[in-house]
């Protein structure tokens, strides 16, 4: 299952591009067209030092961003027939959805590689350890499995592929945005501060950005460790239920 959806994503390249395009374009934008705007009217200092605060929230917008291929697949999987074909077959029911998982994951990380590839081009130098850049890159892990099973869910309650591209984007955009990911939580309305403080979105980038950039973990940690176990529980219950249901 693992390598039929690495074949496909080799085969149909487009979304995988957009995918991976998308975040280094929202970095080259914001750094450059908004960094010294945002950078000083938030505090952050001049354009390279806004560079620095971004990376680590441009990292979870990717993970976020990467749900939407998982969407789609699962929900064409589901409405083109191949599942009943897969269900003759002396194979495991949890397989299917496994291998789609396993597959986004592998390309979500080819994608934050790419993405670190690129910032460290334009001038961001992270302060970190090699024991914090594992702890980052396990929590990365982490929070992209989370998303990946949400998103297996959400394309099996979907009814289109179509319907299944814009059943994540709340995840992939809406929250990004209403987090620490491009302007402190301090900067924003009393009224939205709450919210946008501890989502999970905020909770995760002050943890990587405090292991990357270093001002410090805080209570964030254990939060954002909390927050990916409990989308990916949640996530893979949901899903076995959802596509147990489909297939009886």
């Amino acid at each position: 299952m693992l390598r039929r959806n690495l074949l496909h994503a080799r085969r149909y390249p487009s979304m995988t591009l957009q995918v991976a395009l998308i975040p280094v374009f929202l970095l080259l934008l914001f750094v450059f067209v908004f960094g010294s705007a945002l950078g000083s009217g938030t505090g952050q200092g001049d354009r390279t030092a806004y560079l620095s605060y971004l990376v680590p929230g441009m990292l979870l917008m990717t993970a976020g961003v990467g749900a939407v291929p998982t969407a789609v697949a699962v929900c064409t999987d589901m409405t083109e027939g191949i599942v009943a074909r897969f269900r003759t077959m002396a194979i495991s029911r949890a397989s299917i959805l496994v291998g789609h998982v396993v597959g986004s994951v592998i390309q979500t990380m080819i994608t934050l590689v790419l993405l670190i590839a690129v910032a460290f081009a334009i001038g961001f130098r992270p302060d970190a350890s090699p024991v914090e850049w594992l702890a980052a890159c396990g929590l990365l892990v982490l929070f992209v499995l989370a998303l990946t099973w949400l998103s297996v869910a959400l394309g099996l309650i979907s009814k289109t592929p179509e319907g299944a591209s814009n059943a994540p984007l709340p995840i992939s955009f809406l929250l990004p945005f209403v987090s620490s990911t491009f302007v402190p939580v301090d900067s924003m309305p009393s009224w939205i501060r709450w919210f946008a403080e501890y989502q999970p979105f905020t909770t995760v980038v002050e943890t990587v950005r405090g292991l990357l950039t270093g001002p410090g973990i805080g209570h964030n940690a254990w939060m954002a460790v909390a927050w990916c176990v409990g989308i990916a529980v949640l996530g893979f219950v949901w899903s076995l239920r959802l596509f147990d249901r489909d297939t009886r």
